[in-house]
């Protein structure tokens, strides 16, 4: 197993480079003109992008409730950058879809992680940023199961 003496564990090295890459995108909106983005509208926006557009997925996705979502989305409604449409497959059911304004917003925001990229290439090197790009971009398989659950001691 490899040390970790000297470097931050996994989860909160991704979530330290999850915040650099938002507060980038949300500078760059911001010297845009575009409207201030929340880090859970910006999430909602990735899920979108990402093909997952129904509320209860986007909530199960985040780790939040139903409300929450319905709370951002709603907050995004009136930012004008999505609104909510009857889903073409379940009536009975929403889907978030952006608005021209939102649709311009992620051309906007592919440019940003476009120079995003650059730039980590160059503060980390090419070659590093491909290995990283890599790694994290492979299959890593299903979450871990733990079963029965751990005590504190057993950890």
């Amino acid at each position: 197993m490899a040390s970790q003496e000297n470097s931050k564990p996994l989860l909160l090295s991704l979530l330290q480079a999850f915040y650099w890459c938002d507060e980038s995108l949300q500078n760059y909106f911001r010297a845009r003109g575009w409207p201030q983005v929340t880090r859970p509208q910006s999430m909602v926006m990735a899920h979108i992008v990402l093909g997952v557009n129904r509320p209860s997925d986007i909530a199960r996705n985040m780790g939040v409730s139903r409300q929450a979502i319905h709370a951002t989305i709603n907050q995004m409604i009136e930012l004008g950058i999505v609104s909510l449409t009857d889903d073409p497959t379940n009536r009975r059911v929403k889907i978030v879809t952006p608005t021209q304004l939102g649709e311009t917003m992620h051309i906007d925001a592919q440019h940003a992680i476009r120079m995003q990229t650059e730039e980590l290439a160059r503060r980390l090197g090419e070659e590093e940023l491909r290995q990283v790009t890599r790694v994290l971009g492979q299959d890593w398989g299903p979450p871990l199961l733990f079963d029965p659950p751990l005590s504190g001691s057993d950890a």
